[in-house]
Order: structure tokens, then C-alpha cells, then sequence
């Protein structure tokens, strides 16, 4: 099954970035479109999930953006990575929780590379670094079609988070590569979709 796979070099508004997935959504349940992983930035933006609290924003100057997305309030910001996806689970498995592990262990075989020892928690959807959360996961299922996805603390300035608590964490739960490493990564967009369409197209 083929999987469109699109990189965007330049950062996408959140906005626009969710007018193009749904329409990609919809293209998919009608059969006029393929399936989509779509790896990309944001400018800083901070999203509210279905399942957000308002107790969550710290600093009530911040402008949130409603997501229909699974998830509470998350930070997007430079240096941080979305991969989103368009998957068509009724040519697959329907199984949300399944597909949830596969995100889960994409991510973990990515920091691999860079020798970070990741895992998942059952009680806490995302990835964690020695209890520090690195990556948050967030989707929405509409007539089998999965959508919206995954983000990766790169390099990313995680001082922001304090304006929130994310994901009902505060910021000194929150690493990124950088903060864990000390090392600033390159061109490794093509070898992070290469794992993600690996594990997709196994389920």
C-alpha cells in the first residue's frame, strides 16, 4: 500500500498545517487521495486537546488553539518535530491501540540512533527519557480513518512549556535530544519517515 510521504522544509502554521490534513482526511474516506505521513515544524503554537483542562494554562496571556486530536494542551515549537499522518485502517487493522504502539516503538527505534534508551508507559501515552517525557502522541479516528500524530523534542527550547502544564506534566518532566545528549542533529527527517512507514505497513 502506497504512503505519500511529504517533508516540509519550511515551518507550517499550525492552522494551515490542519486544513490540509483534514482535507487529506476526507480525500482518503472517499478514495481520491492516498495515505499520508507528513513531517514537519511549527512555529510556537500551543494546542488544547479534547481532553484539556483550563487549569493546565499557566500563564493566561498564551493564545491556545483548539485540536480535535486525543490529548490535552502540548507546545509546538522550532526544533521540535510533528510527524502527522492520514492511515486508512480500514485496509489494515482496526486496532487503535495497536497502531498506538506502533508510533510508540517508531519513536523509540529513532532515538536509538542516537543512543537514547526510550520507553513507553502503559498508564501514560508518549515516550519517556529516565521519567522525562520526550515525545507526546495525540490522535483522532473517523470512520477507521487515523489522523494527526506525533511530536519529537529535537533541539527545541523547553522553557516554553512552563507557560503550561503539558499534558498535565510540568516542564522539568519535559527532555528533547539536545537536553539529553548535548548534540544538535541533521538530516534526519528521511531516516525517521523510513522507520514510521516500516512499522506502518507491517500493520
Amino acid at each position: 500500500m502506497s504512503i505519500e510521504i511529504k517533508i516540509s522544509k519550511k515551518r507550517i502554521p499550525y492552522k494551515m498545517a490542519m486544513l490540509y490534513l483534514n482535507k487529506r482526511v476526507e480525500e482518503v474516506k472517499n478514495g481520491k487521495n492516498r495515505e499520508l505521513l507528513w513531517i514537519l515544524e511549527h512555529p510556537t503554537t500551543y494546542t488544547a486537546g479534547i481532553s484539556f483542562n483550563k487549569k493546565e494554562i499557566l500563564d493566561k496571556k498564551i493564545r491556545i488553539i483548539k485540536s480535535n486530536r486525543g490529548g490535552k494542551i502540548t507546545l509546538h515549537n522550532p526544533g521540535q518535530k510533528i510527524v502527522y499522518f492520514v492511515i486508512n485502517l480500514n485496509e489494515r487493522k482496526k486496532d487503535i491501540r495497536k497502531l498506538i504502539d506502533l508510533i510508540e516503538i517508531s519513536l523509540i527505534q529513532f532515538l536509538e540512533n542516537y543512543k537514547i534508551a526510550a520507553k513507553k508507559d502503559k498508564k501514560n501515552i508518549g515516550i519517556w527519557v529516565n521519567d522525562k517525557k520526550i515525545a507526546a502522541i495525540g490522535i483522532r479516528v473517523s470512520r477507521w480513518i487515523a489522523y494527526h500524530g506525533c511530536s519529537i523534542n529535537i533541539s527545541n527550547n523547553l522553557n516554553q512549556y512552563l507557560k503550561i502544564n503539558p499534558c498535565g506534566l510540568n516542564n522539568k518532566d519535559i527532555t528533547s535530544i539536545l537536553k539529553e545528549k548535548k548534540i544538535k542533529i541533521k538530516g534526519y527527517e528521511d531516516k525517521l519517515a523510513k522507520i514510521f512507514i516500516k512499522n506502518i505497513n507491517s500493520f
